[in-house]
Protein backbone atom coordinates (compact mmCIF):
# COMPACT_ATOMS: atom_id res chain seq x y z
CA UNK A 1 0.00 0.00 0.00
CA UNK A 2 1.60 3.24 -0.68
CA UNK A 3 1.55 6.27 1.75
CA UNK A 4 -0.26 9.50 0.52
CA UNK A 5 1.93 12.57 0.51
CA UNK A 6 0.47 14.75 3.67
CA UNK A 7 1.64 18.38 3.93
CA UNK A 8 3.21 18.79 7.09
CA UNK A 9 3.92 22.07 9.17
CA UNK A 10 7.12 22.73 11.11
CA UNK A 11 6.50 23.97 14.30
CA UNK A 12 8.96 26.06 17.28
CA UNK A 13 8.39 26.98 20.19
CA UNK A 14 9.67 30.43 21.27
CA UNK A 15 7.85 31.20 24.48
CA UNK A 16 7.39 29.62 28.14
CA UNK A 17 4.88 27.98 29.36
CA UNK A 18 5.30 29.49 32.41
CA UNK A 19 2.74 31.88 34.43
CA UNK A 20 0.28 30.58 31.55
CA UNK A 21 -2.90 28.25 31.70
CA UNK A 22 -2.97 24.88 32.08
CA UNK A 23 -5.08 24.33 29.12
CA UNK A 24 -2.10 26.30 27.15
CA UNK A 25 0.43 23.98 28.47
CA UNK A 26 -1.64 21.04 27.67
CA UNK A 27 -1.82 22.31 23.97
CA UNK A 28 1.69 22.86 23.62
CA UNK A 29 2.01 19.04 24.88
CA UNK A 30 -0.35 17.93 22.45
CA UNK A 31 2.06 19.49 19.51
CA UNK A 32 4.76 18.06 20.73
CA UNK A 33 6.41 20.68 22.26
CA UNK A 34 7.48 20.97 26.08
CA UNK A 35 10.98 22.44 25.82
CA UNK A 36 12.47 26.17 25.13
CA UNK A 37 13.62 25.69 21.05
CA UNK A 38 11.85 22.52 20.34
CA UNK A 39 10.99 21.68 16.49
CA UNK A 40 8.05 19.51 16.03
CA UNK A 41 6.98 18.71 12.37
CA UNK A 42 2.66 17.71 12.09
CA UNK A 43 0.47 16.89 9.71
CA UNK A 44 -1.27 20.26 8.32
CA UNK A 45 -4.73 19.56 9.30
CA UNK A 46 -7.64 21.94 10.91
CA UNK A 47 -7.09 20.95 14.33
CA UNK A 48 -3.80 21.16 14.33
CA UNK A 49 -4.09 24.65 12.84
CA UNK A 50 -6.50 25.30 15.64
CA UNK A 51 -3.84 24.39 18.24
CA UNK A 52 -1.13 26.62 16.95
CA UNK A 53 -3.49 29.27 17.17
CA UNK A 54 -4.65 28.83 20.11
CA UNK A 55 -0.58 29.37 21.48
CA UNK A 56 0.52 31.54 18.83
CA UNK A 57 2.03 34.21 21.29
CA UNK A 58 4.46 30.88 22.21
CA UNK A 59 5.40 29.50 18.66
CA UNK A 60 6.55 30.10 15.35
CA UNK A 61 6.36 28.57 11.90
CA UNK A 62 9.22 27.18 10.68
CA UNK A 63 10.23 26.31 7.37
Amino acid sequence: MAKKDTKTVKVKQVGSPIRRPASQRATLKGLGLNKMHRVSELEDTPAVRGMIKAVRHMVEIVD
